[in-house]
C-alpha cells in the first residue's frame, strides 16, 4: 500500500507528539518529519518532499503563510492543509490566497482529519465550516460576476463536479474522457475566472449554485 506521506508544523512539540501518534494509527498515512517554524518548515520540504503539510500558522521566526507561500513555489505537488486554533479574516483570507489546499480548526474530529488529510491528498478541498462560511460571506461580496458566463458547456460540467468534490480521475469517469482532458478543464477554469486553486474554484461553484446544476 503506498502511503500519504506527512509533515506535521508545529510550535508546540505536545501538539505534533499527539498528531504523530494519532496519524500512525492508519496505515495509509506515514507521518515522515516535523517542524517548529516556518523556516524549518520549508527546510523539511526541500529536503523530505512530503505529500501532504499540515501547516500551523503562528509560530515564531516564519508564521505559517509566509510558509506556504515558499512551499508552493518550492514543492508545487505538496499539498498544504492549514491546522490552527485562529479563524480570524486576517489568517484565513492570506492563507487561502497563499495556496493553502483546506483549512481546519484544531476542534476538528480526528476521524474527519485523517480524510481530510487524504482529500488534500486527492486535491479536493477541504474546509472547516466556519471557515467555508467566511470565504463565502468575502465573495458574496464581489460585484459584477455571472455565474460560469466565460465557460464553456464541458467546463461548467468540471466546475460543478469539483464543487462536488470529485477527483479528476473521479471527473474523467463520470464525464468519459482523459484525466488529461480534465486537467486542462481545471486549468481553463482558474484561469478564466481568475481563481489560485481548486478550494476557490469550488466556493465559487457553491456560491453561484452551480454545484445545484445537473
Amino acid at each position: 500500500m503506498d502511503k500519504i506521506s506527512v509533515l506535521i508544523v508545529d510550535d508546540h512539540p505536545v501538539v505534533r507528539e499527539g498528531l504523530c501518534s494519532f496519524l500512525e494509527l492508519h496505515q495509509d498515512l506515514e507521518v515522515v518529519g516535523e517542524a517548529g517554524d516556518g523556516v524549518e518548515a520549508v527546510e523539511k520540504v526541500g529536503e523530505l518532499l512530503p505529500d501532504v503539510v499540515l501547516m500551523d500558522l503562528v509560530m515564531p521566526r516564519m508564521d505559517g503563510i509566509a510558509a506556504i507561500r515558499q512551499i508552493r513555489a518550492l514543492s508545487p505537488s505538496t499539498r498544504i492543509l492549514v491546522l490552527t486554533s485562529f479563524a480570524d479574516d486576517d489568517k484565513v483570507f492570506p492563507a487561502v490566497k497563499a495556496g493553502a489546499h483546506g483549512y481546519l480548526m484544531k476542534d476538528i474530529r480526528p476521524a474527519d482529519l485523517a480524510e481530510s488529510i487524504r482529500s488534500a491528498y486527492r486535491g479536493e478541498p477541504t474546509l472547516h465550516p466556519q471557515i467555508a462560511r467566511k470565504l463565502m460571506e468575502q465573495l458574496s461580496g464581489r460585484e459584477g460576476e455571472v455565474p460560469g458566463e466565460r465557460l464553456t458547456a464541458r467546463e461548467g460540467d468540471v466546475l460543478r463536479l469539483i464543487a462536488r468534490g470529485n477527483s479528476n480521475k473521479e471527473i474523467a469517469h463520470q464525464l468519459v474522457i482523459s484525466e488529461k482532458t480534465v486537467k486542462t478543464h481545471v486549468s481553463n477554469i482558474l484561469q478564466k475566472l481568475h481563481l489560485a486553486d481548486r478550494t476557490q474554484a469550488a466556493l465559487y461553484a457553491v456560491r453561484q449554485r452551480i454545484a445545484e446544476g445537473e
